[in-house]
């Protein structure tokens, strides 16, 4: 049996060889009945492959288990096929068939490999975070802002804060929180200044009122009578 000339990446030459190989009457068996058919099994093998594959890890159709188990049953009518490929395309060569079988599924695989990665990213990549979350709905995934306005008995002195804004808190995933923020307002009370005794003529008067003189004997207030005088005053004086 004759051997082929050419090598198998010469796919050209080595096609050509193989037709005028079939056709060739005075030369043993027939390359393209074995040839086609392989191919045609390896391709529908193949094919029946990714799609299981894909209905089991990418829309969840199938369960994993069941994916791997016919994944495990399709495997070897693949192989068979690209072998009976190559069979044929190698002109009944076994050994050089057999590494040219171990080259395509080594290839196959790989590039199975490489494009479900690159699915999984693309499709990661392409969703944007949180987007199938957001649903319009009343209340839901937007923040309400209410100001409330004190009431008379509020401001009163009834013992009830003051509440500047009541800010309600959209659904996060955890359902509606309600937030009170509480704004206290501080009045600041003048105090009073208290009368002191002047030191010379024991007048007792009030020093801020007539302008920090005694009005009796015209004597000026000292500095710690002055402080005395606009200290606060303790609780119950």
């Amino acid at each position: 049996m004759p051997q082929s000339q050419y090598r198998a990446r010469e796919v050209a030459q080595k096609t050509r060889e193989v037709v005028d190989y079939d056709h060739d009457e005075t030369l043993p068996g027939k390359p393209l009945h074995i040839l086609i058919p392989g191919g045609l099994v390896a391709l529908g093998a193949l094919a029946v492959i990714v799609l299981v594959g894909y209905m089991t890890w990418f829309e969840g159709q199938l369960d994993q288990n069941t994916g791997i188990i016919l994944l495990v049953i399709l495997f070897p009518f693949y192989v068979g096929g690209v072998f009976l490929f190559s069979y044929g395309y190698e002109l009944y060569n076994i050994p050089r068939a057999i590494r040219l079988t171990a080259i395509i599924v080594f290839l196959t695989v790989a590039a199975v490999v490489i494009v479900a990665v690159l699915f999984f990213v693309l499709a990661g990549g392409g969703k944007m975070p949180g987007g199938s979350s957001k649903k319009k709905s009343s209340g839901g995934g937007s923040k309400v802002k209410a100001d409330v306005a004190p009431s008379s008995s509020s401001s009163s002195g009834s013992g009830f804060p003051n509440l500047g804004n009541v800010v309600v808190l959209g659904n996060m995933g955890r359902g509606t929180h309600t937030r009170e923020v509480i704004k206290e307002k501080t009045v600041e009370v003048p105090v009073a200044p208290r009368s002191i005794n002047c030191p010379s003529c024991n007048r007792g008067y009030v020093p801020a009122d007539e302008k920090y003189i005694c009005p009796s004997c015209g004597a000026p207030t000292p500095k710690e009578l002055i402080d005395e005088s606009e200290k606060p005053r303790a609780r119950g004086e």
